[in-house]
């Protein structure tokens, strides 16, 4: 059962990826830029403690969705604010690392798109010039909530 549940989860953020690489077909580079810019306080993402932001991003509900179970918790968040694409790229792999997620795929094109994993967790990542000169920064988190705890995905003893 816990397989099934990790391979859907494989399945949908596989979509999630395909979906995105079809809509990003420019090889054009983003505004560059150093962390300078950006400050050390960061905000979280929804209540998500390991997931910090800089502070210039807002968040954008209508364009974010949530869901929590007893044994599943994730979403699309997205997020909009006044920051150097490449600035933004460069502090959330910084802050990522910091809070042990560790990068397993990283892609550019028209947007930049980021993979990052813990042992029960999931985070992929798209920075992108968004309207009226705001990046748009779009995160897809699952977090397994069972996984260390020996049950399955629908909260039920496991048995191996």
């Amino acid at each position: 059962m816990k397989n099934c549940f990790k391979i859907r989860l494989l399945t949908f953020f596989s979509v999630v990826l395909l979906l995105i690489s079809t809509g990003c077909a420019s090889n054009k580079n983003k505004m560059g830029g150093d962390m300078a810019g950006l400050p050390q306080v960061s905000n979280f993402a929804d209540d998500i403690k390991d997931i910090t932001l800089p502070s210039e991003l807002e968040w954008d509900r209508k364009n974010s969705m949530v869901i929590k179970t007893e044994s599943f918790r994730g979403g699309i968040f997205t997020y909009k604010g006044k920051v150097e694409v490449m600035s933004l790229k460069d502090y959330m792999v910084a802050s990522m690392q910091d809070n042990k997620w560790r990068l397993v795929g990283e892609t550019a094109s028209k947007d930049i798109m980021l993979a990052f994993v813990k042992p029960n967790k999931t985070c992929m990542m798209v920075i992108a010039d968004g309207m009226f000169g705001k990046t748009e920064l779009k995160l897809y988190v699952a977090i397994d909530k069972t996984a260390s705890g020996g049950m399955n995905p629908f909260g039920e003893a496991a048995t191996h």
